[in-house]
């Protein structure tokens, strides 16, 4: 399962009413009618919970005489429950939340290009500073790192090195010694 599939996943299980029809479902299948009687809901907001866990994949409908029974997909809360415990699944969750602000991915969008290499720097101070923490994490490692090793690293995503560089120490990402010597992340 990829991660963006678990974002529904956990929406459609992110409500007490859905959850408790997650409960009853794994011990029977149920109408809406039933469902809406023993959790003392409208039948419309019953149908409207099991369309979000259909959504999500969780419930599964088939007819029986005139109504629709409702019962839980076991095989797909456990191939989620999987995912979920797999830790290479949850490091890419993280990583996919923090790329989710959207001023941000439109700055990379509009400023990075496909090979993930710096095309132009803007203008505007906020946007150079999406690209600055861009840029940051080729230093994720312990440092300290020379001028030279800091260029070497930023001509991967940039002819720009310079900027990028003197952006570090402005905007107090990083900090130096004088001479170009000992650069350090803050």
């Amino acid at each position: 399962m990829s991660n963006p599939e678990l974002l529904p996943f956990f929406k459609a299980l992110a409500d007490a009413s859905r959850l408790r029809m997650v409960g009853l479902l794994s011990l029977r299948p149920h109408s809406v009618e039933e469902l809406s009687t023993v959790l003392e809901l409208k039948a419309s907001t019953v149908s409207h919970h099991l369309k979000r866990l259909s959504e999500a994949g969780l419930v599964r409908s088939e007819a029986q005489g005139h109504y629709h029974v409702y019962r839980l997909d076991l095989e797909a809360l456990q191939a989620h429950a999987k995912t979920l415990s797999e830790p290479e699944s949850l490091r890419a969750s993280a990583q996919v939340e923090a790329e989710v602000d959207p001023f941000d991915a439109k700055v990379l969008r509009t400023f990075v290009d496909e090979n993930g290499r710096i095309a132009q720097l803007p203008a505007k101070r906020k946007k150079f500073e999406v690209l600055l923490r861009y840029a940051l994490r080729l230093f994720e490692d312990a440092g300290p790192w020379d001028e030279q090793e800091v260029n070497a690293r930023l001509k991967t995503i940039t002819a720009d090195t310079a900027s990028i560089r003197r952006g570090f120490i402005d905007h107090r990402l990083m900090t130096r010694e004088r001479g170009g010597r000992d650069y350090r992340r803050l």
